[in-house]
């Protein structure tokens, strides 16, 4: 009887100890190397030479704030109007959802050129915003005294979805902007992003291009994809554990039958017992 008594539970507690180690074994198939960015060498201090760098340039579809400045306050406004139009557009900030109101500004035509009043059209398509400024200086000062011109992209934005915290589209107001700098706009990847195929689509001069980044080694620093260009979109592909686990209730479905067989067997052996 103290035989029988004790196998039912030994068979309970075997079948727990299973059910755990499946939690245990499922939680460590995500390996530390597969999440460690930058990976290579463990010097503590490395010097490299930057091979890649990227100058944005003004491109047709631009929307472009230009903000002219003299001696002449009242002439300056003339030239101001477009830049103080204002319209209710998708706010692409960080802090998502809702509307906010920004500068129209100048939209730069197919043939890269944009129309200021007085001044008429000024081809700027190509020219950095600096050279621009400069450009759009020189043909005002047949009007204004001493005329200074700052220009910026209003529409310079990049769009992260998949598995990071914050998908979103971001756009950034300095024209200039690394692959893992966007990525930290958007929260990081998750725990089941695949961080050694992350996907960036890139269209510019009627090409689109498929490129495929690794962001565990440090090759991506030397990449030509490690400073993003307007509109590019990044995608971030889920593990497959992720995938396999979408559904929490899929996960607990082996765990739970488990523990109900392991029950049910238990009270039919202490039927038996009793008997």
């Amino acid at each position: 009887m103290n035989t029988l008594q004790k196998s039912p539970v030994r068979y309970f507690l075997h079948s727990l100890v299973l059910g755990f180690l499946f939690i245990s074994g499922f939680s460590s198939c995500i390996s530390n190397k597969s999440i460690v960015y930058f990976q290579g060498d463990s010097l503590r201090y490395i010097a490299q030479d930057v091979t890649q760098k990227y100058t944005p340039v003004i491109q047709p579809n631009d929307i472009l704030s230009i903000v002219v400045g003299s001696l002449n306050a009242e002439a300056n406004e003339i030239f101001n109007t477009p830049n103080t139009f204002t319209t209710a557009t998708t706010n692409y900030s960080t802090t998502g959802g809702g509307a906010r109101v920004q500068p129209l500004g100048y939209l730069v035509d197919s043939d890269g050129s944009i129309e200021m009043p007085m001044v008429g059209r000024v081809k700027i398509g190509g020219l950095r915003t600096i050279d621009a400024a400069d450009t759009i200086r020189t043909r005002l000062l047949s009007f204004l005294k001493e005329p200074s011109v700052i220009v910026r992209n209003l529409n310079f934005k990049v769009s992260v979805l998949g598995e990071v915290a914050r998908p979103s589209v971001y756009v950034i107001p300095d024209e200039k902007i690394t692959l893992p700098e966007v990525l930290s706009l958007a929260g990081d990847l998750t725990i089941y992003g695949k961080r050694e195929n992350v996907m960036l689509i890139r269209e510019e001069n009627g090409k689109r291009e498929y490129a495929r980044i690794d962001l565990t080694t440090r090759e991506v620093l030397n990449s030509p994809y490690y400073y993003l260009h307007k509109n590019d979109i990044i995608y971030v592909e889920p593990i497959k554990t992720k995938i396999n686990a979408t559904d929490r209730n899929v996960q607990l479905v082996p765990i739970i039958t488990s523990i109900v067989a392991a029950i049910g067997t238990l009270g039919i052996l202490i039927i038996n017992i009793t008997k």
